[in-house]
């Protein structure tokens, strides 16, 4: 599969769409994407601990009939052989979990909602950060920001913005990139966002004769 299903061309149309919008607007427009916003390995880690413990629960149930059959196994039984067969099977249920766990789409499973929906968030706001939108000359920077494995969108706006648009104005916006990339439709669905986001924001905040483009028009990509 392409990277996060962007092509060059994808790339460069959505750059030559954040361009145009900034020709109506004060505001600053930057897009952002990420494999996934967290590893959640702690919640991977547990849930194939869990398993692990459950299957150690079950071996103890059914324990006399387990130590039956290593008896006749082997010749010269020993009670060790049933604890050790215990602990491999622990061992093995726990890594076998561990595995499933962080295949793509399982971990959507084992972690809470509300836990995916805290880690996108922040790291949403951590690049919102980095990427420079708090020093905007006029606070008016927003970002697109997409997080692949979660298949989540934040789309958050500083402070001059936020006074004047509230949030809600944002969640069709959001709704209609996220219908696109279900699609499969990705680098056509941020050209769309870039282009509404142009529009919602000319009405609030139109181009200023002494204009600058203070951040860079390129969709990042981020690893982490």
């Amino acid at each position: 599969m392409k990277k996060f299903s962007l092509t060059q061309e994808d790339s460069d149309k959505i750059k030559e769409a954040t361009a145009r919008a900034e020709k109506t607007t004060s505001g600053e427009i930057v897009t952002a994407i990420i494999k996934e916003s967290s590893d959640y390995a702690f919640y991977e880690l547990l849930a194939a601990l869990t398993g692990g413990f459950i299957s150690f629960l079950l071996a103890l149930y059914f324990y006399d009939s387990i130590s039956a059959w290593l008896e006749g196994l082997f010749w010269e039984y020993s009670p060790v052989y049933s604890a050790s067969f215990l602990g491999i099977l622990v061992i093995a249920v726990s890594g076998l979990l561990y595995i499933l766990a962080n295949v793509p789409g399982v971990d959507n499973l084992i972690v809470p909602g509300r836990i995916i929906k805290k880690h996108v968030k922040q790291r949403a706001i951590t690049h919102f950060v980095e990427a420079g939108l708090t020093n905007t000359k006029d606070r008016t920077g927003i970002l697109i920001f997409i997080s692949y494995r979660e298949k989540r969108i934040e789309l958050l706006a500083d402070t001059g913005i936020n006074e004047l648009i509230p949030k809600e104005k944002w969640n069709d916006i959001v709704k209609n990139l996220v219908k696109d990339i279900r699609d499969k439709k990705t680098g056509e669905g941020i050209v769309k966002a870039i282009d509404e986001c142009g529009k919602l924001l000319s009405k609030h905040f139109p181009i200023k004769p002494d204009d600058t483009n203070e951040l860079s028009n390129d969709i990042n990509i981020l690893e982490d």
